[in-house]
């Protein structure tokens, strides 16, 4: 399935050894599209894991390259602009990117955000556990 992926998705995929780790193995497993932003928060999120301890030093290591590995197309902000503003009284501008991609393209949007799966305005469709 291609699919447009959010920082959440991809970090169980390279993280998560439980079952919302295997769900998004799976949807990583297909093609991939994200914005460019995706990667910069997925760093982010396993840097946070490894100072609170929810990864060890070297676990937290190989998933920052296991990430790295990941065939992703990543797109830019400008196309995107537009709907990204307009999203802007139920979505964060970084999660209204992901939205505004899956919009454009008509491709789901995988995530584990039940807040933003759930949000007013998105018209794409949302794939979760």
């Amino acid at each position: 399935m291609t699919a447009i992926v959010d920082a959440s998705v991809l970090v169980a995929a390279v993280s998560d050894s439980g079952p919302t780790g295997e769900w998004a193995e799976d949807v990583v497993a297909g093609p991939l599209i994200a914005p460019d932003l995706a990667l910069v928060e997925a760093t982010n999120i396993l840097r946070r894991f490894e100072m609170t301890g929810l990864l060890e030093s070297l676990e937290a290591s190989e998933a920052a390259r296991d990430l790295l590995d990941l065939d992703i197309e990543v797109v830019p902000f400008l196309p995107f602009a537009n709907r990204i503003w307009d999203l802007r009284r139920s979505l964060t501008a970084y999660d209204a990117w992901y939205v505004a991609i899956a919009e454009e393209m008509d491709l789901p949007l995988a995530t584990l955000d039940g807040k933003l799966a759930a949000a007013n305005g998105p018209t794409c469709r949302f794939v979760t556990p």
